[in-house]
């Protein structure tokens, strides 16, 4: 797993120029779709390495409640932000931006390729668009919020939300939060609603982007998505968060497949209606990535099987010396 890993510090920051032809091949999708397999082997067929955009396995704790690939799929193909952080390391989208454009500027420096896969909406947008510049928050404003929410819960934060930054309380998803904290520490630390700094504006890139997202008939994805659960429960998955409890206050602990195991452990929920969250909670964020995709019209859909499919497709937009570098 550490050969996997990459830190900042590991990083040489170089000055950024053209490079006309790099190429971010993207693989996104929901949750249980099936990336990993087909990114292997298009890693393969291209001989690049992969950059992981799913903000969960970042954290060298939880390894199969955020379905990591295992070391056997790591020593197929070179990977970064795999493990890469400590859930007890704050980490967000926009330092994520910094780290990953200094990351790639390094990797097509040898590579003509470099694969970008994950399903979390905002640190992709954060690699290809960009993220807004919003102020660090200071460990006193962040302490204040999550000691508001510890104490009164998540409607109260919901409701400051509600009267601070309207725009955006209709916006985000207000049972994260998460996400409520982060706008309300924007807030407080500003004195202006959150939604006001996020201006959208896109970032120029040095390399072309290319999308390509999987997705399934939905009753095919939601039985997956069971399936990985009950597989998740039967590798140790009640053990691993077991281990993390006493810090269940953590933000990075605020994730599918612990909050909800941790609500057993406290005694509120039977270990069986805790399961069924789990799948529940999985659904709905499958769902929710989903809305958010389908409003980017760069990406082009397949079936996870179509791979034949998706090679030609790729095959023909990036350079076709690329196509056959496997075979050279």
């Amino acid at each position: 797993m550490e050969e996997s890993n990459y830190q900042l510090s590991t990083v040489i920051p170089i000055a950024i120029g053209s490079q006309p032809n790099k190429t971010l091949l993207v693989i996104l999708g929901p949750t249980g779709v099936g990336k990993t397999n087909i990114s292997l082997r298009l890693a393969e067929y291209f001989g690049c390495p992969i950059v992981s955009s799913d903000s969960r396995q970042f954290y060298r704790e939880l390894k199969i409640g955020t379905a990591a690939p295992t070391v056997t799929q790591l020593k197929r193909v070179k990977h970064y932000f795999i493990g890469s952080h400590s859930i007890f390391d704050e980490y967000n989208a926009g330092q994520y931006e910094q780290d990953s454009i200094l990351l790639l500027d390094q990797l097509f420096k040898e590579n003509d390729v470099v694969m970008l896969v994950g399903g979390s909406m905002m640190y992709i947008d954060a690699v290809c668009n960009g993220m807004d510049d919003i102020p660090t928050v200071d460990a006193h404003t962040r302490e204040f919020w999550q000691k508001q929410f510890a104490d009164y819960g998540l409607e109260f934060i919901q409701n400051e939300l509600k009267i601070r930054d309207p725009k955006h309380y209709e916006q985000v998803d207000i049972q994260n939060p998460k996400r409520i904290m982060h706008a309300l520490e924007i807030c407080s630390m500003t004195g202006k609603p959150y939604s006001n700094l996020r201006t959208g504006e896109r970032k120029k890139r040095n390399f072309n982007v290319l999308k390509v997202g999987l997705n399934r008939p939905r009753p095919e994805l939601y039985e997956r998505i069971n399936e990985r659960v009950d597989e998740m429960m039967a590798e140790g998955l009640l053990n691993e968060a077991k281990q993390f409890y006493a810090h269940k206050q953590l933000n990075t602990l605020n994730t599918v497949g612990y909050k909800e195991l941790f609500e057993y452990f406290d005694g509120n929920w039977t270990l069986d209606f805790a399961v069924n969250m789990i799948k529940q909670d999985s659904r709905r964020y499958a769902k929710r990535q989903l809305t958010w995709f389908n409003r980017d019209k760069e990406i082009r859909w397949f079936l996870p099987q179509e791979e034949e499919n998706i090679l030609n497709f790729v095959g023909e937009i990036i350079p076709k010396r690329l196509k056959f570098r496997s075979e050279t």
